[in-house]
């Protein structure tokens, strides 16, 4: 029996998944080049990351469980990087009371 390599193989219920996806990452990706606060970039990022797991979690599906394991893996550097993420966001409203991204050159090379 042959994988197809299209998203017929999905199914209605994983294509329905892979465009929730697509819709949440591209809000995701507006939201970062929109924005300027810190923290609602911050969060559009991790929507972007959930949406990535949302398209893994669906292709699983057609290509096993290999996608389902990987989505932990992001899930682990998605918590990493909230902890790190929001002690420099701490950091920087403690240094310039404010965490608006066009106030702060620190982090620029």
């Amino acid at each position: 029996m042959s994988q197809s390599l299209g998203l017929a193989g999905l199914g209605e219920p994983g294509l329905i998944a892979v465009f929730v996806s697509a819709i949440l990452f591209a809000i995701g990706v507006i939201g970062v080049m929109i924005r300027r606060n810190a923290i609602i970039v911050f969060m559009c990022i991790e929507l972007m990351l959930n949406a990535a797991n949302i398209a893994l979690v669906a292709f699983s599906r057609m290509h096993g469980v290999e996608g389902q394991i990987f989505v932990f893996f992001v899930m682990a550097v998605a918590a990493a990087e909230a902890a790190v993420g929001l002690a420099i966001i701490i950091a920087i409203f403690r240094h310039y009371e404010v965490v608006d991204l066009d106030r702060f050159r620190l982090l620029k090379w």
